[in-house]
This record gives structure tokens, sequence and C-alpha cells, in this order.
């Protein structure tokens, strides 16, 4: 396993440092790096290590969840709530629906299996957008119209709305129905979450400040590590209580990050941020080494011309469900271009559900693990590469 860590790190690191001298985005040289030492080429990676593989890219994830937690304005967010909470169903809703429209007629498959591959295309992939929402904000681009809260918020939902999605299509797929539950768990997961972070973000502030004024001073290092523990308990919750009661960990983590940093001292919480930060440069290698490894190079060639034109073509219905999301706000065209840009990007949910119907036996499995692959290697590159080209043309400047 060491060795497995010692790969994923330096090489991650050497071709993210290439990358970032021919002005690519880091994150294509370690998908890159991912794809070359997973299973699927040269299958250097210890098996303990891809056995965890999705635990591992989950912490990653929480670590980024929280500094952007601590970096919204929710002040500023309020000024955005309608589009930011369009941004979590209609894009996805779009892309969905443009393969259920078009996938059968271009792929062969049916109205039901174009409805389960449209939800594992439909999310977009939080671990590329939300560490560029966080850079944005830490940047001041776009904060004046609060382009990249919105962004965030609106990223950070809309996993939520395609997972619960794609389990009801799934089972459509295998000869059930859905109902009105599954469709009533989406709002539900999301409000629960955010009140439930809410909640223990609240808590942990009153601990911390208790233990100051008894004297019991907690070092920002070690409140890190409660914060961190108290989150991978929130996201594990989401597991517990499966089936019984719906509630999004991911949410509830962003929540309680943005809890703790109401109630906490501003110097405080601008600490933990910034520790977070120096954690995020090691969990940003493994989270995104870990995705390439997941991605099976085989799948592309199979998936054809066909699959890589209902890609483009499900992306362009997506971006007018962008627009539509943007409708009666103050943005202006430039803006609005980066807010279609910032949505294009795939790559964790589909590398964590892409492959659930093939091992589900549905005859479409093999068709739609190849298009989420396709999927990934060519929109993770391109949303990344679009947001980092493009954000200081398209975005304004707050001048502090």
């Amino acid at each position: 396993m060491l060795t497995s860590l010692a790969l994923i790190f330096l090489p991650g690191l050497a071709m993210a440092a290439v990358c970032q001298r021919l002005k690519l985005p880091r994150i294509i040289g370690m998908l890159i790096s991912g794809i070359v030492l997973g299973p699927y080429v040269l299958n250097l990676l210890d098996p303990s290590i891809l056995g965890i593989s999705a635990d591992l890219r989950q912490m990653a994830l929480i670590i980024i969840l929280l500094k952007a937690g601590l970096s919204l304005n929710l002040s500023d967010l309020k000024k955005v709530g309608r589009p930011a909470v369009l941004l979590s169903f209609v894009p996805a809703s779009f892309e969905i629906l443009a393969y259920v429209l078009f996938a059968p007629s271009l792929l062969g498959i049916t109205r039901v299996e174009a409805a389960v591959m449209g939800a594992v295309l439909g999310a977009v992939s939080p671990a590329v957008v939300i560490p560029r929402m966080v850079q944005l904000m830490d940047e001041k681009y776009g904060t004046e119209q609060s382009i990249p809260q919105m962004i965030l918020a609106g990223a950070s939902c809309d996993d939520v709305f395609v997972i619960v999605l794609f389990t009801t299509f799934v089972g459509m797929a295998q000869g059930g129905r859905a109902s009105a539950a599954d469709f009533i768990n989406i709002p539900v997961s999301i409000l629960l979450g955010v009140a439930l972070g809410a909640a223990m973000g609240f808590f942990l502030s009153l601990f911390f400040e208790t233990a100051y004024i008894k004297e019991h001073y907690v070092r920002n290092s070690m409140k890190i590590i409660i914060v961190l523990g108290v989150s991978f308990l929130l996201i594990a919750a989401e597991d517990w209580l499966e089936g019984t009661l719906a509630i999004s960990g991911l949410l509830a983590v962003v929540s309680m990050a943005c809890m703790l940093k109401i109630k906490s001292n501003p110097s405080v919480s601008k600490r933990l941020s910034e520790k977070l930060g120096k954690l995020w440069l090691a969990a940003e290698v493994v989270l995104f080494v870990l995705v390439g490894a997941a991605v099976d190079i085989r799948y592309t060639v199979e998936a054809g011309a066909m699959a890589a034109a209902m890609i483009f073509l499900a992306l362009a219905v997506r971006g007018i469900g962008v627009v539509i999301c943007m409708l009666g706000t103050r943005l202006n065209r430039k803006e609005r271009v980066f807010c279609i840009i910032a949505y294009l990007p795939k790559a964790t949910v589909q590398a964590a559900i892409g492959s659930v119907p093939l091992s589900l036996g549905l005859p479409c499995g093999k068709i739609v693990l190849s298009v989420a692959v396709l999927a990934i290697i060519i929109t993770a590159p391109l949303g990344a590469l679009g947001m980092d080209a493009t954000y200081k043309r398209l975005l304004k400047k707050t001048e502090t």
C-alpha cells in the first residue's frame, strides 16, 4: 500500500506540474496519471488501495466541501437564492431529457435505458467544480454577483437530485415502477441535510467557545481533526439511514461549515479555512488520481463516435437549462457563459455509479459504462480547462 501511495503522490504531482507548465489545468495531469497507473492500463496500484478508493475520494471531497462552507458568504448567497435552487435540478433535468429523446435513435437503447444513462451522466462533478469556485471566492472573481457561491450551492445539491433519479430509473429498468416517495425524498434529503449540518455546526461552535472560556483552549489543528471526524459521521449517517430517512451527507458538511463560520470568531474561521487549504494540496492528488484509476479506458473505444455526439448534444441541451436558470438575474452575457462552462464537468458521480447498471445485469449496462467513461475523459478536462482559461475574462474582479 505504501508503494501505491507513493505512486499516487509522486507521478500525480509530476503530471500536474507538467500540465501547469503547458498552461493546462493540473487536474488533467492527475487524471491521466490515475488512468495510466490504474488496473486497466499498467495495474501498478495495490488492490487494497483500490478497495478503499471510494472512501478516500469521499474524504478528499469532504475537505474541499468544508473549505467551501467556511468560504461561503451567506448574505451573498441569499441574493442569488432562486437561481441557485434552479441550478440544483434544472440543468440535470434538461440533460436527462436529452438522453431520453435522442439516445434511443443514436445508441439503439430503449427509453427507460436512456433515462438510466441520463441519470448517470446528468450530475455535474463537485470534485472539479467546487475547488474552482473556492479559488474564485478567494481571488474575488465574480463575487460581486455571487456567481461562485451560486454555482457551488447548485453543484452541491445537483448530485442528490440525480442519484435519487438514478435509483428510480434503475428500478424501472429492472421491471419495477417509480413511486411518489422516491421523488419526495429529493427535497427531504436536502432540507434534512442542511438542518443536521447546521445543528452540528452550532454545537461545535459552542463546544469550542466553552472550552476557551474554561481555559481549555482547543488548538486550531485539533479543531480541524474534530470537524473532520464529525464530517465523516455526517456522511456515514446518510448510509446508516438509507431506506429509513433520506438525508444528504454532503450538504450537511457544507451546512456545518457555514454555521461554524457564522458562530465562530472571523479569525478562527479564516485559520480553519487556511489549514483545510493545506490539507487540500494532498487530498486533491488522491481524489483525481483515484478518479482516473476508476476509468476503464477500454470502454472509450467501444463507445464510438455516436456516443461522443450524444454527449455533446446533451451538453448543449444542458446549457439551455443553465441559461433558463439565469433568467431574471443581473448577470451579463459573459457571466452566463461562464456558468454554462462551470456546469460541464463530469467525473465523481460517473466514476461512482457508471458501472452499477452493468453489475446489475441490465442490457444497457455496457453502453452506459462506455458513455460514462467517455464523458469523464471529454468533459472533466473540457470543463476544468474552460473555467481556468476564461474566468479572468468572463468574470469581474471585486476590488477590496
